[in-house]
């Protein structure tokens, strides 16, 4: 189940918001939603690169705190809101990911 709402998230968020908010723009919306995908190249920096027990957040540089202020900063403008939102929709996946890592961890 976590994997299908990790996925789930990373995925049809994205489609939700590019083809829901953004209908005459939609597929350059989700492109631009889905760079935020990109942000997953500082796994290439962990070792082992993937490790399904380990949660991003704060782990990776990319998935740092400090980087997610950085995101939520590019909210703010409007030239940059919707790399911010993929970006954001990352994390937000990603934090679904560890929240639901912690929760079979204390066997629920």
């Amino acid at each position: 189940m976590r994997e299908a709402v990790h996925y789930g998230l990373h995925f049809g968020l994205p489609i939700l918001v590019a083809f829901g908010w953004y209908p005459r723009k939609s597929w350059l919306v989700l492109g631009i939603l889905l760079a935020g995908l990109l942000i997953d190249l500082d796994h290439l920096l962990a070792d082992p690169v993937f490790d399904p027990g380990r949660c991003s957040i704060g782990y990776h540089p990319l998935h740092s705190y400090f980087a997610i202020a950085v995101y939520v900063a590019l909210l703010l403008f409007r030239k940059t809101r919707l790399l911010g939102l993929g970006l954001m929709i990352h994390i937000a996946a990603d934090s679904a990911d560890c929240l639901l890592l912690a929760m079979e961890a204390q066997g629920g």
